[in-house]
């Protein structure tokens, strides 16, 4: 799969945010979305993953010679951002039972299974989201975009609220998808930048 960005702007009534952003990123690549507080790196993120429109340009999900329709592409994306919210009165299985199903995920209990000890969260499993600390809520909501097998995984903040234990866990999961997948970050901390191939800069 291949995601291509086209002169994407967006304006929020008079004040223009994105100008005129295009990149291609295919298989094994990444990059690192950057710029200053309030710049536009989550509304670009926003975008790509198609939670909301841009005032200008397109974005492109490519699938052999095909351009692929919504649906298809959002079972294709993992993504993590400090705006994506748990159902807090619901355990984190059931959280991710409710997700998967709505992906067609196979194999459901065995993947949760799986990526909750990746994230050392193993015996966690059935407690409320509520009793999570921002930490393991952050280290959760990996476990919510990986457990698919994303083609593209978007990572907004990607190491934030997190120890040293659940930053090296998440910079082993940025390695394993730049291999034969698509990787994009955005960020400003300049350990999360080793892992962009290159750099896209937004400036508001």
């Amino acid at each position: 799969m291949k995601l291509i960005v086209e002169k994407i702007g967006k304006n929020f009534g008079e004040k223009k945010i994105l100008r005129d952003i295009s990149f291609e990123l295919s298989p094994g690549k990444s990059a690192a979305i950057v710029g200053p507080n309030g710049s536009g790196k989550t509304t670009l993120v926003r975008i790509i993953c198609g939670l909301i429109r841009p005032s200008a340009g397109k974005v492109k999900y490519i699938e052999g010679n095909k351009q692929i329709v919504t649906q298809e592409f959002y079972k294709a994306i993992g993504l993590v951002g400090p705006y994506l919210e748990l159902y807090e009165e619901l355990t984190a299985r059931e959280n991710l039972m409710f997700f998967a199903k709505m992906k067609r995920v196979s194999n459901i209990s065995d993947k949760i299974s799986s990526l909750m000890e990746r994230l050392n969260l193993t015996g966690q499993e059935d407690d409320q989201v509520r009793t999570y600390s921002s930490g393991m809520c952050q280290r959760l909501k990996y476990v919510f975009a990986l457990i698919g097998d994303p083609k593209i995984l978007i990572l907004d903040e990607p190491t934030s609220n997190l120890d040293s234990d659940g930053i090296d866990r998440v910079y082993d999961i940025m390695n394993e998808q730049k291999k034969n997948n698509i990787l994009l970050i955005a960020t400003n901390n300049q350990m999360d930048l080793q892992y962009g191939d290159f750099q896209i800069e937004v400036t508001s």
